[in-house]
C-alpha cells in the first residue's frame, strides 16, 4: 500500500468521523476516498484529505446540514467568500432561533404543569376521510428526520414541473409514527401531505398513496413541540379509560406553520386509530 494511502479506520481516528459517517459522505459525494481496492472494496484516503475531513467534522458538530457543508466546501474551493459568508450566516440565524426556542422551553419548564395542560382540547372520537397524499418514509431521529422529510416533500411539490401541473397542498403536513413506542434513534418515521394534481416525482423514495378512513381518538395541543408529551399523556389516558384498542400508528397533524406563529401558538392535532 502506498504510504500516502490511509485506510478508512485510521482516517476515522484522525478526523474523528465514524466509519459509518465516512461511508455515508462517500455515497453523498461529500468526501470521496482517493482510492478504492477493486478486489476488496477497501477505501483509502490521502493526507491531503485530512483537513477536509476535520473541517466536515467541525461543521457537522456546529449543526450544519449535509447540503450546507457541501455548499461551504464548494464555495471555499472556488474562493467564493460571499458564498462562504452566506452559508455561515444562514446557520447563525438557525442557531439563534434554536437558542430562542430553548430559552422559551426553560421558561415553560419553570411554570406549573397545569399551565401546559390548559392549552389542550378535550380528547374526542371522530371519523377521518380517505385522502390522497404524497409521503416519504425513513429511519432516523425525530428531531432531524421529520424536518428533513417535510422539506423533501415541499421541494417536490413546489418544483417548476409540478407548479405547471397545478399541484396543490390540500391539508396539513402530518407525521406517522410506525414504531410501537418511543425510539431515540432509527425511528420508523413517515411524513405525508394531502395533494391534488398530476405529480411528477424524481425521488424514488417518495410515494403517492391513499390514506383510508379511520376511527381515531383526537386531541388538539396548543404550544411548542417540546410540550406535546403532555398531549400524548392525556389522549392515551382517555383511550385507556374508554376501553379502546389502538389499531394503527399514532399521527401528528401540523395545523399551522411554526415559522409564522409563536411557539406557544403552535397547533398540533394528535390522532390515534382506535376501535
Amino acid at each position: 500500500m502506498p504510504t500516502d494511502q490511509i485506510p478508512i479506520g485510521r482516517f476515522s481516528v484522525i478526523t474523528r468521523l465514524s466509519q459509518k459517517a465516512l461511508r455515508y459522505y462517500d455515497q453523498k459525494k461529500l468526501l470521496i476516498p482517493e482510492a478504492k481496492d477493486h478486489f476488496t472494496g477497501y477505501r483509502y484516503y490521502t493526507g491531503s484529505q485530512i483537513q477536509t475531513g476535520i473541517k466536515i467534522k467541525h461543521l457537522a458538530d456546529l449543526g450544519f446540514s449535509l447540503d450546507d457543508i457541501q455548499g461551504y466546501l464548494e464555495a471555499e474551493k472556488k474562493q467564493d467568500q460571499e458564498g462562504i459568508n452566506k452559508v455561515l450566516e444562514t446557520r447563525l440565524q438557525q442557531a439563534e432561533k434554536e437558542l430562542k426556542n430553548m430559552q422559551r422551553v426553560v421558561e415553560l419548564l419553570r411554570k406549573p404543569k397545569e399551565v401546559v395542560k390548559n392549552t389542550m382540547s378535550e380528547p374526542t372520537i371522530k371519523e377521518t376521510q380517505s385522502i390522497r397524499v404524497l409521503s416519504k418514509r425513513e429511519l432516523g431521529t425525530y428531531e432531524e428526520t421529520i424536518g428533513k422529510l417535510i422539506v423533501d416533500l415541499a421541494t417536490t411539490i413546489h418544483s417548476p414541473e409540478n407548479r405547471n401541473n397545478f399541484v396543490k397542498i390540500t391539508g396539513p403536513f402530518m407525521t406517522i409514527y410506525h414504531d410501537e413506542g418511543q425510539v431515540e434513534e432509527g425511528a420508523d418515521i413517515e411524513v405525508a401531505v394531502p395533494v391534488t394534481g398530476k405529480l411528477s416525482i424524481d425521488d424514488p423514495a417518495l410515494e403517492i398513496r391513499n390514506l383510508k378512513p379511520l376511527k381515531v381518538a383526537s386531541l388538539v395541543h396548543k404550544g411548542s413541540y417540546e410540550t406535546i408529551g403532555e398531549g400524548y399523556e392525556k389522549i392515551l389516558n382517555f383511550v385507556q379509560e374508554k376501553g379502546l384498542q389502538i389499531t394503527g400508528p399514532m399521527m401528528d397533524l401540523y395545523l399551522n406553520d411554526p415559522n409564522t406563529v409563536k411557539p406557544e401558538d403552535i397547533l398540533t392535532e394528535i390522532q390515534i386509530p382506535v376501535q
